[in-house]
């Protein structure tokens, strides 16, 4: 488990964000961040400097296989 805590400001976490090119000039987009620990954080792109949520890379790996195989398809 992660050593950051959900909900932390995203802006405190000494963390070089990433944001997909799939990204469109209106804000609307995730982005991500690797952790020291190993954990993967994630925050809004609108909001640098709200919570950040993050998850193990077992977690964040589940949800893109599922992602990948259309699972979440039917929520856009």
């Amino acid at each position: 488990m992660p050593g950051v805590r959900n909900g932390v400001r995203a802006s405190q976490l000494d963390a070089r964000w990433i944001k997909s090119r799939h990204s469109n000039a209106e804000g609307n987009c995730v982005e991500v961040a690797p952790l020291t620990d190993g954990g993967i954080a994630m925050r809004n792109s609108r909001d640098p400097d709200g919570p950040a949520l993050v998850y193990t890379a077992a977690e964040l790996a589940a949800f893109l296989a599922g992602a990948k195989d259309g699972e979440f398809d039917h929520l856009v």
